[in-house]
């Protein structure tokens, strides 16, 4: 379905479900309280994190936490497109993982059906939603069944209302990083006392760092091997590569930089850098854009690498490059398991919430409109000329670039 689609249905159809559901949930909990029934230990705990593929990255401190402080099994459930994402960290196993389908709204319908028997199957004890206000995420947990039920409350703010599904209400946090609120939410499985909100408690940037994906030395001449084929008339040798990722997905399209721009940066790159192959990246529907972008470069030293990897070589490539440009997407996120240098194009979101935990330098422009998303208008902008993507400069980019270059080949030599 259409992101808009999917949008209209979480309103139209979200807010009388989640109406219903409150009711249910409501009475759920009165007859445990009154049946005295013993409420089980955390032992089993399922994420919801259904749209973003980047987030189930950022997500990751918060589970490996839940792993490690609540010694729980971990399960997720996620739009079936994204589970990929999953895979790159590992830290939830393959058979923990429920996807629903989103091609048609019977199938949805479908798989939630599916979805609350498995939960049940399961043993789920509590849920962790990980979405902003979405009232698709939070009819999921509310219906599991688990006693403990955690995410985000508007409380007296003007978040989206999502009915009385939580027992363990957290405040979301606008100025702090997203990953901070999502380990947020775990605190209040933790805390010892009922905290109204939660999580009165400091969440510092060592709590947020990512575990590094391990690429072995013989995957890593593969991709290279792989690479130089592509390479016709220059070998590989003693040539550092970068990626250009021109690409957003179409859940937020305003977040891409004009591709004119991106061209002219290669050319620039390729002209100043005589040592540098440029690999344009994206999904294999991508590759007829990636090639119109690599004709205006007129080069060897581009190559269109749309579709060239599985989505579970992505690591390995980081690996094997030296730098990327991207647009705020998930590549930006996924780089950050690996030591890549990344440089991340902000315009209608903000690197305050959602910049890479990586090795990664966020370019913004910052105009007074920007940030023009955010939780409480679902990520919906009115915005149809993102002057706050044109408003950065190639040569802005370019210097950034450069510079990390120029250090690169100095520290070599």
């Amino acid at each position: 379905m259409r992101v808009d689609t999917m949008r209209q249905l979480d309103y139209w159809l979200g807010i009388p479900l989640t109406f219903i559901a409150s009711l249910y949930v409501a009475f759920q909990d009165w007859f445990r309280n009154q049946a005295s029934i013993e409420q089980p230990d955390i032992k089993r705990i399922l994420f919801v994190e259904l749209s973003e593929m980047g987030s189930t990255i950022i997500a990751d401190p918060a589970m490996r936490r839940a792993q490690k402080n609540l010694n729980a099994e971990l399960f997720f459930v996620i739009f079936a497109k994204n589970r990929p994402s999953l895979a790159l960290l590992d830290t939830v196993k393959p058979a923990n993982v429920f996807t629903l389908r989103e091609d048609s709204l019977l199938t949805l319908l479908w798989d939630s059906l599916r979805y609350l028997v498995w939960c049940r199957k399961n043993h789920i004890d509590t849920v962790i939603d990980l979405e902003l206000f979405s009232r698709v995420s939070a009819l999921l947990t509310g219906l599991s069944g688990a006693w403990r039920r955690v995410g985000f409350h508007s409380f007296h703010n003007e978040g989206l209302w999502r009915g009385f599904m939580l027992t363990h209400k957290v405040a979301y946090n606008a100025h702090q990083h997203v990953a901070k609120s999502f380990i947020a939410l775990v605190y209040s499985l933790e805390c010892n006392q009922t905290e109204i909100p939660y999580a009165k408690t400091t969440i510092s940037d060592e709590d947020i760092k990512l575990t590094q994906a391990v690429v072995s030395e013989q995957a890593k001449a593969e991709m290279r091997q792989r690479i130089a084929l592509l390479c016709p008339e220059q070998t590989l040798h003693n040539k550092r590569i970068v990626l250009i990722n021109p690409n957003a997905s179409e859940l937020l399209t305003q977040r891409r930089w004009p591709k004119e721009r991106y061209a002219e940066l290669m050319r620039n790159l390729l002209s100043a850098h005589h040592d540098i192959v440029i690999l344009i990246t994206g999904a294999p529907a991508e590759r007829e854009e990636a090639e119109a972008l690599k004709q205006q470069c007129d080069s060897d030293r581009v190559i269109n690498f749309a579709g060239g990897v599985k989505f579970a070589e992505l690591p390995t490539l980081y690996w094997v490059s030296h730098l990327m440009v991207s647009n705020d997407s998930g590549p930006g996120h996924f780089s950050a398991i690996t030591p890549l240098k990344t440089f991340v194009l902000f315009g209608p979101e903000t690197p305050t919430l959602y910049g890479s935990l990586g090795n990664s330098t966020p370019i913004w422009a910052g105009l007074a409109c920007a940030p023009c998303v955010s939780a409480a208008n679902h990520r919906k902008t009115p915005c149809s000329q993102p002057v706050c993507m044109t408003a950065i400069s190639v040569a802005q980019v370019q210097a950034l670039v450069s510079a990390e270059l120029n250090q690169n080949q100095t520290m070599s030599t």
